[in-house]
C-alpha cells in the first residue's frame, strides 16, 4: 500500500511539473502554416515551397507531435488529440514534398478533403475551451476547404486559402503568446476570450 501511495505521489509530482506544451505546439503550427500559405498566396515563387520541408518536418511536424504526447500526460484530450494529428499531417506534407507524391490534385484535393472534416469536428470541440481558440480553428476549416476547392480545380480559391493560412497562423501565433505570457507572469496578459 505504501508503495501505491508513494508510485501516485510521484505521478502527481511529475505531471504539475510538465510545462503548457500548448505555446510550443501553436508556435510550431503557426510557422510552418504562415511558410506554406505565403507560398499558395504566391507571395513568392512555386520553385521555392521546398523551403518548407524542414519545418514541415521538424517544427510543424516533429515538435507538434511531442506537444501532443506531453498534453496527453496533461491530460489534455483536445490539445493531445490536434497537436499529434497536425504534427503527422505536416509530417506527412513535409516527406510529400520532398519526395514528390503529390502529383495528382484531385488525390491530393481527397487528402485535404479528409483534413478539412478532421478540422471541423475540432473546431466544434473548441466551444468550450475559449474565443481564441474558436477563431484559429474557425479560420483553419475555412482554409482547408478553401485549398480542398482549389485542388478540385475551382479558380483562385488555392490562393484565397493561402491568404486564410496566413490569417490562421496569425491567431495561432496570437494564442501562443497569450499562453506564454501567462506562464512567465508578465505584467500584462493577452484576452483569449471566454468560453464560447
Amino acid at each position: 500500500m505504501a508503495q501505491i501511495t508513494a508510485d501516485t505521489q510521484r505521478a502527481a509530482a511529475a505531471s504539475s511539473s510538465i510545462a503548457n506544451p500548448g505555446p510550443l505546439g501553436l508556435c510550431g503550427f503557426a510557422l510552418t502554416t504562415f511558410v506554406l500559405s505565403s507560398a499558395n498566396a504566391g507571395l513568392f515563387t512555386a520553385t521555392d515551397t521546398k523551403i518548407v520541408i524542414g519545418l514541415a518536418l521538424f517544427y510543424g511536424g516533429l515538435a507538434q507531435l511531442l506537444a501532443g504526447m506531453w498534453e496527453f500526460k496533461t491530460g489534455n484530450t483536445f490539445g493531445a488529440t490536434a497537436f499529434t494529428s497536425y504534427g503527422a499531417f505536416w509530417l506527412a506534407v513535409g516527406a510529400s514534398l520532398q519526395l514528390n507524391l503529390i502529383t495528382d490534385h484531385t488525390a491530393f484535393g481527397f487528402f485535404l478533403l479528409g483534413w478539412t472534416i478532421f478540422t471541423l469536428i475540432m473546431f466544434l470541440g473548441t466551444f468550450r475551451i475559449n474565443t481564441a481558440l474558436v477563431v484559429v480553428f474557425g479560420l483553419l476549416t475555412l482554409t482547408f476547404l478553401a485549398l480542398t476547392l482549389g485542388e478540385f480545380g475551382v479558380s483562385g480559391m488555392g490562393v484565397i486559402g493561402g491568404y486564410l493560412g496566413i490569417v490562421t497562423a496569425l491567431g495561432a501565433w496570437y494564442t501562443a503568446a497569450a499562453g506564454i505570457l501567462d506562464s512567465v507572469k508578465s505584467s500584462f496578459t493577452l484576452p483569449v476570450g471566454p468560453r464560447a
